[in-house]
């Protein structure tokens, strides 16, 4: 205690501190000190900042639906202008400050607006009365000039201050609203942070998408252009969707149609619009917005739309018996989404001034309970775009499976050698040239093909059985089952999208299953998983079929294996003739062959015959995707359909 005592009793202040030390600013001038507070910085994005700021003042007019035009300008100077045909800023006087209009309280006060309550504004981004103020004190002049009961009143300021008295300067019978130009102060942004024509064109055409009864007229020099058009028209009758759509142009999409649509809040005031797109072959996004201003941070909104297709896809896929979709989460249903939404509400509250967040409380219930019933309907409307994007989502979700176990199976293999599956006999070699890999139905077949491979260059993988439908299998099963991961693990390459051709341990993969027709039926189910979880491997053609017999035929000293019933057919016909009797052979599987002829009909290079596994260069991905999961996946009725329409081209069908 005496050593605490004695070491604040040493502990001097180096000089006085007293009230004439606190500084109090007034008016404008922390906006000045500190513009940070305001809008974020003083770089280009906080530049930019002031013109959203102006522009949603006029916006707020639009959705209010007392302006249906306004004009954004940059000027020559570096200036630009807002105009609105609105109902103008009130220029009467202030009843708390009778010396000054409403304008120049709103021009030079913190917080202070329409917009705190009453029914001027029901929805409006302008919240905190500091937007048109902020954009005052950060000018280095600024002109406002107000259009009311076909009068028109000017006023300037500079740095915030006013330069003039508010002034009549004459009559405008046939315009009102507000009209402002200004130039940012170079001392605050810096003499060569300019306005960016591109910039302000993409700022004039997102705020026409937002609402459809706006009209928004753009203009810029010529020489200013920079690769914009000089002048445009924004105008968008479908809103957001019409926004959507140009994005998107002829992106392949999961669905045939866009989720799209508007609604009124089941409770309160305010309303939803909202357009989505789930694209095949490229990155989604999601673009939010409240009260038209942009939220780059999203917020309780984003929340409650997520909520709503989580949910929503659930209970569709719990209705068609889809067991797969309850594992569903956000980032398989909306990660690879394209998704606009506005919303519209009474009193939002946004996380600081530059409003990059909304976090009002109730955003997330109201907009969830709207938009799940739309969609609800939308997907019992629309069975063949459910059904697709049910898949396309799960799709998703096995992805995220996949990469959760890559990453497990990397941390391992950090600490431990490669591990292969205990049955895998590899080959000798450790370059991926010239090695194959046999992929064969059950340990006796293995037990064969093993003395009958050439140890340099060939591996041994037996499978045991009809390995799983990965088509129509849940996630769970597929990640459980041990043949499955026995191939990922021993080719070395990765599943889903972690699957990369490069790390490949072997050029070529070959499936050895009996030459029947379950021998067939178990190469369909690996080809399957192929095309679904290593589709690269079959695109880059690495991924062949053995060719076993499943006859042989000998008379005498003369012995010709025969591949199916057809081929020994067509042998005894043309092969074998003279009395002696044609003694036939058939082979009940692999594992009953002999090495030795195993080696010489089926994996000697030299005499073999291999089919590569190849996709028809007429289907693209999405129609290959169709095609296998029409063969393969859960629903009959579709395999039924092939085998009725095809049919008719199947020839030297053995009955």
């Amino acid at each position: 205690m005496r050593a605490m005592s004695d070491l604040f009793s040493k502990a001097q202040p180096s000089e006085d501190y007293s009230a004439k030390d606190i500084e109090v600013l007034e008016g404008l001038e922390p906006v000045r000190r500190r513009p940070g507070m305001y809008i974020g910085g003083t770089d280009e994005r906080a530049l930019h900042h002031l013109v959203v700021e102006v522009l949603d003042n006029a916006m707020d007019e639009a959705v209010a639906g007392y302006a249906s035009r306004i004009d954004l300008t940059l000027h020559e100077d570096g200036s630009v202008s807002v105009r609105d045909n609105g109902r103008g800023i009130p220029i009467d006087s202030h009843p708390k400050f009778p010396t000054k209009s409403a304008l120049e309280v709103i021009l030079t006060t913190l917080h202070s607006g329409a917009k705190f309550g009453g029914d001027s504004y029901k929805t409006s981004g302008g919240l905190h009365g500091v937007g048109l103020s902020v954009v005052n004190a950060l000018s280095e002049r600024l002109r406002v000039e107000i259009s009311v009961n076909r009068e028109v009143w000017c006023q300037d300021y500079a740095q915030g201050h006013p330069l003039t008295p508010l002034e009549k300067k004459g009559t405008s019978p046939h315009r009102r609203g507000t009209y402002i130009i200004f130039s940012p102060d170079p001392h605050i942004f810096g003499e060569g942070n300019r306005f960016k024509p591109a910039t302000l064109y993409k700022i004039a055409r997102s705020k026409a998408y937002l609402f459809k009864g706006v009209t928004i007229h753009w203009q810029c020099p010529e020489n200013m252009c920079d690769g914009i058009p000089s002048q445009a028209v924004f105008h968008f009758p479908g809103g957001i969707s019409d926004y959507l759509k140009e994005t998107l142009g002829d992106t392949p999409l999961a669905t045939p149609t866009l989720f799209e649509g508007e609604a009124h809040f089941t409770e309160g005031e305010g309303r939803i619009e909202w357009a989505m797109a789930w694209p095949l072959e490229q990155e989604g996004f999601c673009t939010s917005y409240c009260n038209t201003v942009l939220t780059p941070e999203g917020g309780t909104h984003e929340n409650g739309l997520r909520q709503a297709i989580v949910k929503g896809l659930r209970a569709y896929g719990d209705r068609v018996g889809n067991k797969k979709a309850a594992q569903l989460m956000a980032e398989d249903c909306l990660g690879g989404a394209s998704c606009i939404l506005s919303v519209f509400l009474r009193n939002p509250q946004f996380q600081g001034q530059t409003k990059e967040k909304l976090v009002s409380s109730d955003a997330s219930r109201l907009i969830e309970s709207s938009l799940k019933d739309h969609f609800d309907h939308w997907l019992t409307a629309n069975p063949e775009a459910a059904h697709s994007l049910l898949d396309h989502v799960i799709f998703q979700m096995e992805e995220r499976f996949r990469r959760k176990q890559a990453k497990e199976v990397s941390r391992a293999s950090a600490t431990r050698k490669l591990r292969l599956p205990g049955k895998l006999v590899d080959c000798s070699i450790e370059s991926a040239a010239g090695t194959e890999i046999f992929l064969v139905e059950g340990d006796s077949a293995g037990g064969t093909a093993k003395p009958a491979r050439d140890r340099k260059t060939q591996a041994i993988l037996p499978l045991r059985g009809k390995i799983l439908n990965v088509a129509s299998a849940t996630v769970d099963k597929m990640r459980g089952n041990q043949e499955i991961a026995d191939m990922i693990l021993a080719l070395g390459c990765g599943a889903g999208k972690e699957c990369d051709p490069k790390k490949l341990r072997y050029e070529r993969v070959i499936i050895m299953t009996d030459a029947d027709v379950d021998g067939a039926h178990i190469a369909s189910l690996l080809m399957t998983f192929f095309f679904q979880q290593m589709r690269p491997i079959v695109e880059g053609g690495y991924l062949y079929l053995a060719q076993p017999p499943l006859y042989r035929l000998t008379q005498g000293g003369k012995s010709i294996y025969a591949q199916d019933d057809a081929h020994r057919e067509r042998l005894l016909a043309t092969e074998f003739k003279g009395p002696k009797k044609v003694e036939i052979s058939r082979f009940k599987g692999l594992g009953e062959m002999p090495a030795s002829q195993l080696k010489e009909t089926t994996m000697d290079p030299q005499k073999r015959v291999l089919q590569r596994v190849l996709i028809p260069s007429h289907l693209d991905g999405k129609d290959i995707t169709i095609f296998v999961d029409d063969l393969m996946g859960r629903n009959p009725e579709k395999r039924f359909t092939y085998i009725q329409q095809n049919a008719q081209f199947v020839r030297d069908l053995d009955v």
